[in-house]
């Protein structure tokens, strides 16, 4: 199988390569893999590093919405896994355009060459905040989009497009919406590395308004198998949730981190509150555990433990990424 990773130098497109290099997936046989990475910001060389001497992985350095490049990238692949993006919330509320371009014409972009060279399979890795808010319960897979940020709009949008194309020409497209993730590789301007890499370092660390968002924790390693199930074995047209079943509020996670991290309350300091601030995610994983067999397996707690252990021996990642403080 060839097989095209769009953001593969990213948080979790890096964890995917990882894995199907690895042998972790073996649902999936793996000849190539080509990472098309634009390498802004967010994709960082070391998330490749583990995996750079495999004779199968390939990197393009280039930007989803280059349509010649994206077309000479896709010939020759059998799949596609879509998960370059812009996806920083707070970043998308104060300049919306690089998200629309990136995650609306970007994705478009690649769907076009997809049909054009007959890809096989084309996997959209999305999120669960296209849906928006949800007080109580869990939404299914045809819950309607409400999406409340520049961010999670454009995801919807491309999600959107991706789907038309499979209606409209036949074009087979799995997509995937995964709960708030976290692990090792993390950019530090999300909550769990921002949170750890400050108090590692001693710094205060922000909490929204009263923190009482509530959101559902996956581990890197469990929504990157769920996505290499739902591309071995998911239905064309067909959307799978991959949540982790375990809901925190926002206080709650920072507790966790403070523990882990031996820093105390003293340590945090409130902020106002995100503009159009989603009070609670939640996902009804069902279908993905009765059609793909999916089922996280990452204990939170020890997950949370892992990965401050991890930040903790790779500060040579993570520090040349950290804003002055």
């Amino acid at each position: 199988m060839r097989i095209l990773v769009t953001g593969g130098a990213g948080f979790i497109g890096s964890a995917y390569v990882r894995r199907l290099l690895t042998g972790a997936e073996p649902e999936l046989a793996v000849d190539t893999v080509t990472v098309l990475d634009a390498y802004t910001y967010a994709g960082t060389e070391g998330a490749l590093d583990p995996v750079r001497a495999d004779p199968r992985l390939r990197i393009v350095r280039g930007d989803v919405r280059d349509a010649a490049l994206v077309d000479a990238t896709v010939a020759g692949h059998d799949t596609v896994v879509h998960f370059a993006a812009e996806s920083h919330v707070d970043r998308s509320i104060t300049g919306a355009a690089d998200f629309v371009t990136t995650n609306v014409v970007g994705t478009q972009t690649l769907l076009d060459a997809a049909l054009r060279h007959g890809v096989r399979r084309y996997l959209q890795v999305s999120t669960d905040e296209v849906y928006g808010s949800i007080a109580t319960g869990a939404w299914t897979e045809r819950a309607p989009l409400a999406p409340s940020s520049p961010y999670s709009a454009s995801k919807a949008a491309g999600d959107l497009l991706a789907l038309a194309q499979h209606r409209t020409h036949g074009l087979d497209v799995v997509v995937t919406r995964g709960a708030n993730t976290y692990g090792p590789y993390q950019y530090p301007e999300k909550i769990v590395p921002r949170f750890v890499t400050n108090l590692l370092d001693g710094h205060d660390v922000p909490l929204y308004g009263d923190g009482g968002n509530v959101r559902d924790w996956l581990h890197v390693d469990d929504h990157c198998h769920g996505i290499a199930l739902a591309q071995a074995h998911g239905r064309p047209g067909r959307v799978y949730h991959l949540g982790g079943g375990a809901e925190l509020t926002n206080r709650e996670l920072t507790a966790r981190l403070l523990d882990a991290c031996d820093a105390s309350w003293d340590r945090v300091r409130p902020v106002a509150d995100r503009k159009g601030h989603d009070r609670r995610y939640a996902l009804d994983c069902a279908t993905t555990h009765r059609e793909l067999g999916w089922t996280p397996t990452v204990d939170l707690d020890h997950g949370l433990a892992a990965t401050v252990d991890w930040y903790r021996a790779h500060r040579a990642w993570w520090e040349p990424l950290t804003p002055p403080r």
